[in-house]
């Protein structure tokens, strides 16, 4: 039992790294009528910035930057140990690659943003972002891509599997969850945070997933099992050499994002609606036909670090089973069908 403090406070303490001090500041111009202006970056006039209050209290960073011909406006959670004023020539690279309008935001604790980290702030900073763009910018969900880049896969994810009519996803170097990023673990703990691997499957917009193959915090593998859970998975983008921070200097990354950007845009929600009725047809027959299957395993599970040979197995197994009704390990297959 823990005493004096909640179980997402210590999870905190391991999983948030805010850069101190901030790369940024936020000051009011009383030139400008008392507007918010950004120092320590360059000051772009399509760029709007945002103090908004969450439902906890604490005051959330947000820059949103317009683009003219932008259909869409995609809301990206950035990752750790980082913050606004590192991101903003991405974000701009982005706004004027995609064609998009882009609201970016720091969680509590990171950035000028008040408050503490942890992850039920993070949903909460999420969800006050989104009802900002709603709000102050007349966005609707139906033409909202949801951005979430490592640990900003958790929010990201939180509010995608609430959103049913959301335009689409992406998950750049997501995580399963905040364990399985240390081990390979097929079951949750009370500590664990961001379980990924549950809501994915609560996800109902086209989700793309970007990876690099040589990532060397978040392995693949959590790429390419957040993207077989998808119900309604866009083509992959597995970027080989790429690892955790540096995906972004490839060039099929921006092409790949763009054809996704593209497709997001001319297809319409019949087509979509279409397309999820075939996917959870094909999952219904699926489930009847692998139940015998999956039902008699019997685990006894032991922890270790994971290490593939492919995309689909494991060089040793991390997961082993003592002999039990004839069995004397556990395939990959039933692995992935215990979450």
């Amino acid at each position: 039992m823990l005493w004096g403090c909640s179980v997402s406070d210590v999870a905190a303490k391991f999983a948030f790294f805010p850069p101190h001090p901030p790369t940024y500041g936020i000051r009011k111009d009383e030139v400008r009528g008392g507007k918010l202006v950004v120092s320590g970056i360059h000051r772009d006039p399509s760029m709007d910035v945002l103090m908004v209050e969450n439902r906890k209290g604490n005051k959330i960073v947000a820059f949103y930057l317009r683009n003219p011909y932008a259909k869409l406006t995609v809301l990206y959670s950035h990752g750790n140990a980082t913050d606004l004023g590192q991101l903003y020539e991405l974000f701009v690279q982005l706004k004027l690659n995609l064609r998009v309008n882009l609201m970016g935001y720091d969680y509590s604790g990171y950035g000028a943003s008040s408050g503490k980290p942890s992850e039920s702030n993070t949903y909460a900073d999420i969800e006050a972002i989104y009802e900002c763009l709603q709000t102050e910018y007349g966005v609707s969900q139906e033409d909202l891509v949801l951005y979430g880049q490592s640990l900003g896969s958790g929010p990201t994810l939180h509010l995608a599997s609430r959103l049913p009519r959301l335009r689409g996803v992406v998950l750049h170097s997501a995580i399963l969850s905040g364990l399985r990023v240390l081990c390979h673990v097929n079951f949750s703990f009370c500590l664990d945070i961001y379980n990924n691997v549950k809501k994915i499957k609560k996800v109902k917009s086209p989700v793309l997933v970007i990876h690099g193959t040589d990532d060397e915090v978040v392995n693949r593998l959590h790429g390419y099992r957040l993207w077989k859970l998808a119900r309604d998975p866009y083509e992959p983008l597995w970027i080989k050499g790429g690892t955790h921070c540096n995906l972004e200097l490839y060039p099929d990354f921006i092409l790949h994002l763009s054809h996704f950007i593209k497709d997001m845009e001319t297809v319409t929600t019949i087509q979509r609606l279409r397309k999820l009725r075939r996917s959870l047809e094909r999952q219904v027959t699926y489930t009847k036909s692998t139940t015998t299957f999956t039902a008699n395993c019997c685990c006894q599970i032991k922890i270790q670090e994971p290490d593939c040979s492919s995309w689909c197995g494991w060089k040793r197994c991390c997961i082993s089973l003592p002999p039990w009704k004839g069995c004397s390990h556990l395939c990959c297959l039933c692995a992935e069908g215990t979450d």
